[in-house]
C-alpha cells in the first residue's frame, strides 16, 4: 500500500510534455506502457484537479490585479507566476515589494511560508523513489497545496501495480492543468486590474478558503485526524502574530505532533 498518509485558474490548459524542461527522461514514456494509457492518465489527473482549479480560478485573478498597484511591472508579475508558481508565497512577495522591504528578507520569508512543502515532500517520497531525477525535480516543482490533496487522495486509493506504473503520468495531469491556469489566471488579472482597479476588494479571496475547506473535509473520517485539523486551526489563531509567518509552521508542526502521538497511543491501546 502506498505511505501517503491518509490524515497550500480558468479554463485548462493541457501542456506539453516537452515544454516542461526536465529532458528524455520525461518525454520518452515507459515502454511498457501505451501511450493510450499515458494519455488516459494525463487527464485523468488534470480532471481530478478541476475541483481545485474552480477555487484557484478567484486567486490567482486578484494577484494579476494587486501586482502592478504593488509596483510589479505586468510582465515581472508573468514571469513570477512561471518561476515561483506558489500563491501565498506569491502574495506575501507582493506585500513586501510594496513597503520597500529588501530582496533578502522577502527570500527568507517566502521560504518559512513554504516550509509546509516538507511536510508534502516526506508523504509522498516512499510514492516516486522509483522515478528518475528529472521527474522528481518535476514533481517537487509542481507539488503546490493542490495538487498535493490530488495525488495523495489517488495513490491512497490505489494499489502498488497503480503507483509505480502511472504516478507519474497523472501527476503530471494535474501539474499542467493547475500550472497553465494559474499562469492564464495571473494574465487576466492584469487585464481586468486596468479595467477594475478594486476588484481586489470584491472579495473573490474567499473561494480559496472553502477550496482549503474542501481538500480536508475528506479525511477527517479518523479521531487522530481529527485531533491534527483542530490543533492547527487553533495554533493557526494563536500564532497569527509570528513575524514572517512562522506560525504556519509552529501550527503545522503542533498538529503533526498531536496527530502522530494520538495515533500512537491508539495503536498501543489496541
Amino acid at each position: 500500500m502506498s505511505n501517503v498518509p491518509t490524515p497550500d485558474n480558468c479554463a485548462t490548459i493541457p501542456m506539453s510534455t516537452k515544454s516542461i524542461g526536465a529532458g528524455d527522461a520525461i518525454t520518452d514514456h515507459d515502454p511498457k506502457l501505451s501511450r493510450k494509457e499515458i494519455i488516459r492518465e494525463i487527464f485523468a489527473g488534470s480532471r481530478a484537479t478541476i475541483p481545485m482549479i474552480v477555487g484557484a480560478i478567484p486567486f490567482g485573478i486578484i494577484f494579476g490585479t494587486l501586482a502592478e498597484q504593488s509596483g510589479l511591472s505586468p510582465l515581472g508579475a508573468i514571469a513570477m507566476s512561471i518561476f515561483v508558481f506558489a500563491g501565498s508565497s506569491q502574495f506575501i512577495a507582493l506585500g513586501l515589494l510594496a513597503a520597500g522591504t529588501g530582496p533578502l528578507m522577502i527570500i527568507a520569508t517566502t521560504f518559512i511560508v513554504n516550509l509546509r512543502h516538507l511536510l508534502y515532500s516526506a508523504a509522498l517520497v516512499d510514492d516516486v523513489k522509483h522515478l528518475s531525477g528529472p521527474w522528481r525535480a518535476l514533481i517537487a516543482f509542481g507539488l503546490t497545496d493542490e495538487s498535493f490533496a490530488t495525488i495523495a487522495d489517488k495513490i491512497r486509493k490505489s494499489d502498488d501495480e497503480w503507483r509505480k506504473k502511472y504516478v507519474q503520468w497523472f501527476y503530471l495531469g494535474s501539474f499542467s492543468a493547475m500550472y497553465g491556469n494559474w499562469i492564464l489566471c495571473t494574465i487576466i488579472g492584469i487585464t481586468l486590474g486596468e479595467l477594475f482597479p478594486d476588484i481586489g476588494n470584491w472579495g473573490l479571496d474567499f473561494a480559496m478558503a472553502a477550496t482549503f475547506i474542501g481538500m480536508v473535509l475528506p479525511y477527517l473520517t479518523t479521531r487522530p485526524m481529527l485531533a491534527c485539523v483542530i490543533v492547527a486551526g487553533a495554533m493557526s489563531l494563536g500564532t497569527a502574530d509570528m513575524p514572517h509567518k512562522l506560525g504556519l509552521m509552529v501550527s503545522a508542526l503542533s498538529a503533526l505532533a498531536v496527530g502522530l502521538s494520538y495515533h500512537l497511543i491508539s495503536g498501543k491501546k489496541k
